[in-house]
């Protein structure tokens, strides 16, 4: 099957004050609050005060417009940009994700929810309100690295459907009163459903700048974890681990093509309740969605599937004898380019004998492999 066309399409969207109407009409003040705290930890709710509010109604009206057929208003205010539009409306497609669906979680129906992030980058991560997808801001640099790599990561999707790549949704500008545009992405959030999830680390198989301190006992805070925090720890597979280390095998090597490092290995722990346990229990397979017609044994091999546990987000999820992983690569837009060869030198010096994230995409993949055999069982 083709690839569809990646080809840019541009919507205007109407003006914030429309698309925040119905967010903002029942959340006034200036201070952050923290809403469901059972099940939204350490999540803040964009409201009207925070630093962000004004661009997250931008998005929240933009992305809504975006999805529509035909608007009723004439776009007021700013522009949102959708980029390679067919493309990322048919991968959506491809999972199963009815625009409906998309819309209402990206629309403004709920303030967007922002955490706090470990990461040094300098973007902006936020959650839709059901924390079913992952936004992020990024540099125009990556967005381009992203849409010339489209083509080729559909064909890897395609290729090997249960990969653990994140899905990317979609990839979008915003522009307020003909100023600089800010692009950002969607994708499906890995850590979802996130209600039981006691754990979070994102690895790059290092050690240079791969320690958070963790959040006080007690704290609602929710912490994504680095390398270092995982010391001691394992990956309980069982059977499902050669499935697990053959499929970062592939997913690397795919990275590796397109001359890409720095991703990360997110990963999330979720203990199992004993009614979970056992194949007559949680894992209720949809074999329908593993096997899309009549293939050969070497065909189903070659393209590494495996049975999927019936449940939501169910692609990054594997289920081990006593705790269910959420499992997923992620930023996949960074090219070792001249700056990533003159940060490796600088590093060098900087950091001699020690491991360090800014190294060359073949030595990158190997090193997150080895890592993940070490650290699996």
């Amino acid at each position: 099957m083709a690839a569809p066309s990646p080809g840019p399409r541009e919507v205007l969207a109407p003006s914030p004050e429309a698309g925040c109407r119905a967010v903002t009409s029942s959340r006034r003040g200036l201070l952050w609050r923290l809403r469901d705290k059972q099940s939204r930890l350490g999540l803040f709710e964009i409201s009207p005060g925070h630093e962000l509010h004004g661009m997250t109604c931008m998005m929240q009206a933009g992305l809504w417009a975006a999805t529509q057929v035909s608007m009723d208003h004439p776009p007021t205010g700013f522009e949102l940009g959708t980029l390679a539009g067919p493309a990322f409306a048919w991968l959506r497609g491809s999972l199963g994700l009815a625009e409906e669906d998309y819309q209402a979680a990206l629309g403004p129906g709920g303030p967007y929810l922002q955490f706090l992030s470990t990461s040094k980058s300098k973007a902006s991560f936020f959650l839709s309100h059901d924390q079913r997808f992952f936004l992020k801001t990024q540099g125009r640099r990556e967005v381009q690295a992203l849409l010339a790599h489209l083509p080729r990561y559909v064909q890897h999707l395609q290729r090997h459907p249960h990969s653990l790549l994140a899905r990317l949704l979609g990839v979008h500008s915003l522009r307020v009163d003909r100023g600089k545009k800010t692009y950002f992405i969607v994708m499906q959030s890995v850590f979802y459903p996130a209600g039981r999830i006691s754990e979070r680390y994102d690895i790059k198989g290092c050690e240079v700048s791969r320690w958070v301190d963790p959040a006080p006992e007690g704290s609602p805070l929710v912490l994504v974890l680095k390398d270092l925090n995982f010391q001691g720890k394992t990956i309980n597979l069982g059977p499902q681990r050669s499935w697990f280390l053959r499929q970062m095998e592939l997913d690397t090597t795919f990275l590796r093509e397109l001359n890409v490092l720095d991703y990360s290995l997110l990963i999330a722990f979720q203990r199992l309740h004993e009614d979970e346990r056992g194949p007559g229990s949680s894992l209720i397979f949809r074999t329908a969605r593993s096997v899309q017609g009549a293939q050969s044994p070497e065909e189903s091999r070659a393209q590494n599937r495996r049975l999927l546990p019936d449940a939501p987000n169910a692609l990054h999820i594997l289920d081990g004898p006593e705790q269910r992983y959420f499992l997923g690569v992620v930023d996949l837009a960074t090219v070792y380019g001249l700056r990533k060869r003159l940060e490796h030198l600088w590093k060098t010096l900087r950091y001699p004998g020690r491991t360090f994230s800014t190294v060359s995409p073949a030595r990158y993949a190997r090193r997150l492999c080895q890592w993940v055999e070490a650290h699996t069982e």
